[in-house]
């Protein structure tokens, strides 16, 4: 079940913090619950998926996308994902997850979010590409960062961002139709 009560919290916890810029970080606290878990008694892959949920939506609350979002009746969806996992999350365990935008191209948002355990160990790294969308599709960045009340340009996408964008491309579509 989608963790309804912890995104509230996570957006109450949001609400009173300061407004961030476009590549700085959200930092949240948060545990491994029991519903988190798998058969092995650690954070499962898929639940990881969720609860960088938990990270994203206040980041975008605290950069003013939401309210651009609402404002404009667009959607939010993420259009793909690169994890790389490398240290296990234990029940009850608490970490923080830090999560940041990176860098844009004309359709798309690319984000970072990690895992970091008490000892300072990087559980796990994931790579959002990120799409606004309206009932034509998807919104042009540039638009979407007007919207927020910005005119800046995006950073330089680094080389294994790029990399990743170039690869899957690659990747054929419809996938499994042979």
């Amino acid at each position: 079940m989608y963790p309804f009560v912890r995104m509230l919290k996570a957006l109450w916890n949001a609400r009173t913090a300061p407004p961030l810029g476009f590549n700085e970080a959200h930092v949240s606290h948060h545990r491994c619950w029991p519903q988190d878990i798998d058969m092995w008694m650690e954070l499962n892959n898929g639940r990881t998926l969720t609860l960088y949920d938990l990270g994203r939506i206040p980041l975008a609350k605290r950069t003013g996308l939401i309210g651009a979002i609402r404002s404009q009746n667009w959607g939010l969806t993420m259009a793909g994902v690169s994890v790389r996992y490398r240290r296990r999350i234990r029940t009850f365990e608490a970490f923080t997850m830090r999560s940041r935008a990176v860098c844009w191209d004309d359709r798309f948002m690319y984000l970072e979010q990690c895992m970091v355990k008490a000892n300072g160990e990087i559980a796990n790294h994931a790579l959002y590409r990120a799409a606004i969308t309206d009932k034509n599709g998807i919104v042009a960045s540039e638009r979407v960062v007007a919207a927020i009340g910005s005119d800046a340009k995006s950073p330089p996408i680094p080389a294994w961002i790029a990399k990743w964008i170039e690869a899957d491309a690659t990747r054929p579509w419809p996938p499994m139709q042979d």
